[in-house]
């Protein structure tokens, strides 16, 4: 068991809630950044988080904001982390068309927040970073399968801020000696997934389609291809970043490809459901500049960290779908 203290930003989110179990499971002491807000927003941290004032409490939780770059670098000065995980960030590619410029703020500008303030606390003490970088980055693919060496094409505002804070990233790795890798992560889904998220949305929605709570499912794209692999699994290998000797840039997927097709078919088939009777297309939906085909080439990773994915995207959509019909139950319970 290890001693480290570890910080993470966007610690309430699906891959911060993996992460904050794996590190605890670690030994770890864990420092999460949230939100203000009027609501309760920490649903996915609730069953590991107690209160900070009993003994053995290993996790803690700071109100801040990856926009306001002298708040957070006061919090790392203060925490002092070993590891810090910027996983926060403006995540929804559609969305960031709508927002472009908090996009922008809360994605790009933010990494490069916590990178100044790392650079700070280095100058004291060792710090490693972990910049969460996105497979969107690559847009209008010019190879496939994407590697660390596949040029950025972005294709969204999301993107562009990505493609930011990832040269940010390798530029303060570069220039001031930081231990700062980027992990380029492939769609990688779980129970956790937001519901405005494609993948959740389908197996949220089958599940309420067999249990008669809805009718319909409004999608946009059904062609567009996605390496989907378990947020569970690329947490794994975040941490595996960290522990290696040299800070550098890896490629976390499956190698595989599906259509939002063929996710139908797992997650509509595991209730035995024909899909085709129940999604329309909305035009609403599709993005202004579409990303048709990402596919992943982890091979950098699983020889040099020994990470590879554990779970096939069938696996992954049934896992969604057990999980959702629980939620569809317990809805379908206080209906009636």
């Amino acid at each position: 068991m290890t001693s480290k203290v570890a910080l993470i930003t966007g610690i309430t989110g699906q891959d911060g809630s993996y992460l904050a179990e794996l590190l605890l499971e670690k030994g770890y002491t864990v420092h999460g950044i949230v939100r203000r807000s009027s609501t309760f927003n920490t649903d996915r941290i609730d069953h590991i988080y107690r209160d900070p004032h009993e003994a053995g409490t290993r996790m803690f939780l700071h109100y801040g904001d990856l926009t306001d770059g002298q708040n957070l670098t006061n919090l790392v000065l203060d925490v002092q982390p070993d590891e810090i995980y910027n996983l926060g960030a403006q995540s929804h590619v559609r969305v960031s068309f709508d927002a472009p410029s908090y996009t922008v703020q809360a994605t790009g500008i933010g990494a490069l927040n916590v990178l100044e303030a790392a650079r700070q606390l280095n100058k004291t003490k060792p710090t490693r970073v972990y910049q969460a970088s996105s497979s969107e980055m690559f847009g209008e693919v010019v190879e496939t399968p994407q590697s660390e060496t596949t040029p950025f094409s972005p294709q969204s505002p999301y993107a562009c801020a990505k493609v930011y804070a990832f040269f940010q990233t390798v530029n303060y790795r570069k220039s001031y000696d930081l231990f700062a890798s980027n992990g380029i992560l492939f769609n990688h889904e779980s129970p956790r997934r937001g519901e405005t998220f494609v993948t959740r949305k389908i197996t949220r929605a089958a599940t309420r389609i067999k249990l008669g709570l809805q009718d319909k499912l409004f999608l946009g794209n059904l062609d567009a291809k996605r390496d989907w692999g378990y947020a569970k699994d690329y947490v794994e290998g975040m941490w595996r970043m960290l522990q290696h000797d040299e800070p550098d840039d890896f490629v976390l997927a499956t190698g595989e490809t599906q259509t939002i097709r063929t996710f139908l078919d797992y997650a509509f088939g595991a209730l035995d459901i024909d899909w085709e009777k129940h999604v329309e297309i909305d035009p609403r939906y599709f993005r202004p500049a579409e990303v048709d085909l990402l596919l992943g080439d982890y091979s950098k990773a699983k020889a040099k960290l020994g990470w590879e994915p554990m779970t096939s995207c069938r696996e992954l959509a049934e896992l969604m779908v057990q999980s959702d019909m629980a939620l569809a139950k317990q809805e379908a319970g206080e209906k009636s």
